[in-house]
């Protein structure tokens, strides 16, 4: 009798302690739905700073199919997913959030999709029990994602995820910092699969997903899969030269001809201002991606593991 696949189930842990207690009994009981799969849960605690590693050390006693994974410090949600995916070992990964607004009995059709042969299984947002803002500035990312950077990307996004073995290592191969996993799982390509669903309102605990992690996760998706902010500044440019040379073409041809007698120092300094707050625009989306090349050549890790308890 062939034995059962390994299903590793990956969650990122940040400030969860009010959640742990109802999302691993939750996780543990998707074995009553998978029976033919054996499970793995593979918690890394994101540097949080409440009972979070606590919760699932206790946890851990009781399960010995719970595997716990401490960063030194907080190093963000994607960092965290990275350093879980090198200590899974199943032939199929599952990430999930901590919080329960993504259900993890989706697993069942998602591993189903799995065996029809994508190795890639994406659960995308149809619909959030979020507030407006928070639909706004998810749909306003996805949109700018799909039409500037990778095509074709879920209008509704995605970060609940199953990915076969293969995607795994290739992830671990690519290893890069200041980058979007789940951008990264859309665009190596392999066949998939969508199932869409609705993300419910979170429960238990305060979301620490703030506007500086979000900014931060727009820029990097940007700047790491999209060449359009330096097309951009090159086609402003262009543009701002072209109308330059008219507007110097219009001046001369007018003190030749005596036509119209242009003067005054307001609509110069409006100019030069502008012209200025254009270049401090171009040379600060530079910097941007001088800052990530810099990070890279410097060779830090983008996460560092105090502690594996297995």
């Amino acid at each position: 009798m062939a034995s059962k696949k390994l299903f590793s189930i990956l969650v990122p842990v940040y400030y969860n302690e009010l959640n742990i207690p109802h999302t691993v009994p939750r996780l543990q009981n998707l074995q009553s739905l998978l029976t033919e799969y054996e499970l793995e849960f593979v918690f890394v605690d994101d540097g949080s700073g409440d009972n979070s590693l606590q919760l699932l050390l206790e946890e851990k006693e009781k399960d010995n199919r719970i595997k716990v994974v401490k960063l030194s410090k907080n190093c963000g949600s994607m960092a965290a997913i990275q350093a879980g995916l090198h200590h899974v070992e199943g032939d199929i990964v599952g990430i999930i959030s901590a919080d329960l607004q993504d259900p993890p009995e989706l697993f069942a059709d998602m591993l189903s999709r799995w065996e029809d042969g994508n190795k890639v299984v994406l659960a995308t947002r149809q619909d959030r029990e979020e507030s407006f803002s928070q639909k706004a500035f998810s749909n306003t990312y996805y949109f700018f994602m799909d039409k500037l950077a990778i095509k074709g990307y879920p209008q509704g996004g995605f970060d609940f995820v199953l990915i076969d073995r293969q995607i795994v290592q290739e992830l671990n191969q690519i290893n890069e910092k200041n980058t979007n996993i789940m951008s990264l799982i859309y665009w190596l390509g392999h066949e998939r699969s969508v199932v869409p669903y609705t993300r419910e309102e979170r429960k238990l605990g305060q979301s620490r997903w703030t506007l500086s992690k979000k900014i931060k996760l727009f820029i990097d998706s940007f700047v790491s899969f999209s060449y359009v902010p330096i097309r951009f500044m090159s086609l402003t440019g262009f543009i701002v030269a072209f109308f330059s040379f008219l507007y110097g073409m219009f001046v001369i041809i007018n003190a030749l001809t005596g036509v119209t007698n242009i003067q005054g120092w307001t609509s110069i300094i409006a100019l030069i201002t502008f012209l200025i707050g254009l270049i401090m625009i171009m040379l600060g989306l530079i910097g941007e991606y001088l800052w990530r090349i810099l990070d890279e050549t410097r060779k830090r890790p983008a996460f560092v593991i105090d502690e594996v308890f297995k």
